[in-house]
């Protein structure tokens, strides 16, 4: 039965087959009844053996006989017998052979006659009793047919009970199944809901948790400020600048209007944690880099958000030191023992000497950056490198159409997209050599699918035009989201 199917078309449906099933075996059994043989016209015995003249022909072949009578008779006899007793010898051998010849055939003709009766006889009895099997067989099938229709009444009975409950049951089932649907699509939009308000929560929470750290770390640092004012001074009667971390203190980020106001900064490292991703997750993303600073120092990771690429750099005890604008990001860096600053990079590299540093790192910075500072950022960094020191640049793939509407849209912070040919050229244009472009995060395997020109009719040229939109289409959406230019000095 099939599934659903109402009682009315299933029993529709059965007697088509059955009709069907019918008419086949009506026109198996016309054939079968022409079929049946006929007693054909057998020939006749052969008439018995004629031996009506054997027995003579036994008796009177010898013509050669004389008589044994005496007298003038028997002189004569004998006179005229040797004059033609020749010929009679010869007539004489002859008739000895033909009844010879014909007493030896008398009993194969006899059993012949016998042989031929019998067998058309027994041929004759065989052929009607394959008629009177065929007959019976013929006489069987036709009872065969209300045979099994009386086995088949109460048999369908149960079986049309049985199909009516079932039918029964499916429509009981299938109401129930769309019951089900109906309401897990309502639940599924609930849950959906549900963890839309739970994402929105947990970023309130995330968003909140780094506000009042950060509005502890303002009132402590007002309340040390206002120590420092009260009972000491640092700054000396001649003016001359203090320094914090190695860096002037004219050159803070008070003096450089960062990217956010401090008391702001917090919502951007809570932008981090929700969509860039967690710090375990970016310290295993960016340990592929380390190989490239093995044995350097003096290392500059310029934008170092979190730090978590200065902490891979510490755990291979490689001297670094970050630089950051944020000030909540800066704050969580010194929390675990990072030396970091926060200033711009340019600022920062402007006050070094030549050859001061031993390596520059930058990941997901340049994109923040305006093309004229870039440029200076790049110009600057070739004189501070030491000769042989790397420069990693890593940034978000524009040519990746996932990349950019994704993710480089999605920060309000970034500034200029950068296409690797362009960053790559730039680079190169700085002074550096053998700068490389080394592509990275690959998009998860989603294709357009393409046609298979063997399974459907279409013109052949349309196929291929199509199929060669897709690769393009393919191509831009479905490649890499990050790459990294890799130079040396």
């Amino acid at each position: 039965m099939a599934p659903h199917e109402r009682l009315e078309d299933t029993l529709r449906r059965l007697k088509e087959e059955r009709d069907e099933a019918d008419r086949r075996y009506n026109d198996a059994l016309t054939a079968l009844d022409r079929a049946v043989m006929r007693v054909p016209n057998l020939p006749q015995p052969p008439p018995p053996y004629d031996e009506h003249q054997i027995t003579p022909l036994n008796e009177s072949w010898n013509v050669s006989a004389r008589s044994s009578a005496g007298g003038v008779k028997a002189r004569v006899a004998a006179l005229v017998w040797r004059v033609v007793a020749p010929a009679f010898d010869k007539q004489t051998a002859f008739n000895s052979r033909i009844v010879d010849h014909l007493n030896r055939n008398v009993a194969a003709h006899r059993e012949a006659e016998r042989a031929i009766s019998a067998t058309i006889a027994l041929a004759r009895d065989q052929l009607s009793a394959l008629i009177a099997f065929q007959a019976h067989l013929i006489q069987y099938l036709q009872q065969v047919t209300a045979y099994v229709d009386t086995k088949d009444r109460a048999a369908g009975g149960q079986a049309l009970i049985v199909n009516a409950a079932v039918n029964g049951v499916a429509d009981e089932l299938a109401k129930r199944w769309e019951s089900m649907v109906a309401r897990e699509q309502r639940f599924d939009a609930k849950v959906s809901a549900l963890t839309a308000s739970h994402d929105e929560l947990r970023m309130l929470v995330s968003v909140s948790q780094q506000a009042s750290l950060a509005i502890k770390r303002e009132l402590e640092r007002t309340a040390a400020g206002a120590r420092e004012s009260a009972g000491s001074g640092e700054r000396g009667a001649s003016g001359a600048p203090t320094f914090r971390s190695g860096v002037p203190e004219a050159a803070q980020p008070a003096d450089r209007a960062p990217v956010m106001p401090a008391l702001d900064a917090y919502k951007y490292v809570g932008f981090e944690d929700q969509f860039r991703g967690s710090q375990a997750e970016i310290r295993a993303r960016l340990e592929s880099y380390l190989p490239y600073f093995e044995g350097a120092s003096d290392v500059l990771d310029a934008g170092c958000g979190r730090g978590e690429f200065l902490d891979l750099l510490k755990s291979r005890g490689v001297v670094a030191r970050g630089l950051d604008l944020n000030h909540e990001m800066v704050e969580v860096c010194r929390a675990r023992g990072l030396d970091v600053i926060e200033t711009d990079v340019v600022s920062y590299v402007e006050g070094l000497p030549d050859g001061a540093l031993g390596g520059l790192f930058a990941a997901q910075v340049v994109e923040h950056l305006k093309p004229a500072y870039l440029l200076r950022f790049l110009e600057l960094a070739h004189h501070k490198l030491r000769p042989g020191s790397p420069i990693v640049l890593e940034t978000l793939n524009p040519a990746c159409w996932i990349a950019f509407f994704e993710s480089f849209i999605r920060d309000i912070t970034h500034v200029w997209p950068l296409h690797p040919e362009t960053l790559r050229h730039f680079v190169i244009a700085s002074g550096f050599s053998a700068a490389r472009i080394e592509f990275r995060s690959p998009v998860p395997p989603h294709r357009l699918e393409r046609i298979d020109a063997g399974s459907i009719t279409l013109i052949e040229p349309l196929v291929d035009t199509f199929n060669a939109n897709v690769d393009k289409l393919n191509a831009r959406m479905f490649t890499f989201m990050d790459y990294a230019i890799v130079g040396r000095k």
